[in-house]
């Protein structure tokens, strides 16, 4: 079975541009590089990547283009490009488009304050990523994804991956509200879903693989097979699994499945909604 993780980061660390990464999280706190990723790749039988953004800047989705460039295991990357303002977003867009290895964008919307991905100028140039075939990683919280949902309204052209199945709060075992909001998201047919992040969400180092279950049965039930995608969140997993427990966890779960579903989240849905071609 051919496995692509759709979800990991690069960074040469600085305690001020990764100021997000706190003292509980001392592991992470030091440089993760593409040649540290590819030992984890070859180590667990997972053929290649796509990068995903860190910083908000345009030197960050530089640095990963260049990541890129020179490992070849890297298929994509998810930069990042200011949404918020109009004023560069089509001298941008025609930049990236001369580098295929860009296939997306993402900003840090989790934790933003309400009616941020509501402002006129984000869904305008949401709108702008469509018509340029770049793709829409959605990062936000359990709490923010009603208004995703609105979101998702405005820009319905636009292919969106939900990150980290919208980091419900597992820690505080509180699965409902958020089922019933994956219920109405994952209607809108342009939006596919990672499964990723959920050990960061639970109680780092203490959780066990049977509360995350229900999480993955209300995925999987909503978006169905063909529209969920494996990722890992390396590094930032570390802090709480290991890459082979999350990875053997998920091969654990899809056992039963057959193999055309299998093949489809752990390989061909990340080619689907990617766009990418071997």
């Amino acid at each position: 079975m051919q496995i692509i993780d759709a979800h990991q980061h690069f960074w040469n660390y600085h305690p001020q541009k990764q100021s997000w990464i706190g003292d509980d999280m001392s592991l992470i706190q030091k440089d993760f590089l593409p040649k540290d990723f590819k030992i984890v790749l070859e180590k667990n039988n997972v053929e290649s990547c796509i990068s995903i953004q860190v910083d908000q800047n345009k030197e960050e989705t530089l640095f990963q283009i260049d990541c890129a460039k020179h490992n070849d295991f890297i298929n994509g990357v998810v930069g990042w490009v200011n949404l918020f303002e109009n004023n560069c977003i089509d001298r941008e867009l025609d930049f990236y488009k001369q580098h295929p290895i860009v296939k997306g964008f993402r900003h840090i919307l989790q934790g933003g304050a309400e009616g941020l991905m509501l402002q006129k100028s984000f869904i305008s140039n949401l709108n702008k990523l469509a018509k340029n075939d770049f793709t829409y990683d959605l990062l936000v919280y359990h709490n923010q994804l009603n208004e995703a949902n609105v979101l998702l309204k405005e820009v319905p052209d636009l292919p969106f991956v939900l990150n980290h199945i919208g980091k419900p709060d597992i820690k505080g075992q509180n699965i409902d509200e958020w089922g019933r909001q994956i219920k109405i998201i994952a209607k809108h047919q342009n939006l596919f879903c990672k499964i990723s992040g959920l050990t960061t969400e639970a109680t780092w180092n203490h959780w066990n693989e049977t509360e995350l279950i229900p999480y993955l049965d209300i995925i999987v039930e909503n978006f169905g097979t063909n529209r969920i995608i494996f990722g890992s969140d390396w590094p930032v997993c570390l802090v709480s699994t290991s890459y082979e427990r999350w990875l053997n966890l998920l091969k654990t779960y899809f056992f039963d499945f057959t193999e055309n579903e299998k093949n489809n989240f752990f390989y061909n849905n990340f080619i689907t909604f990617y766009n990418i071609n071997y």
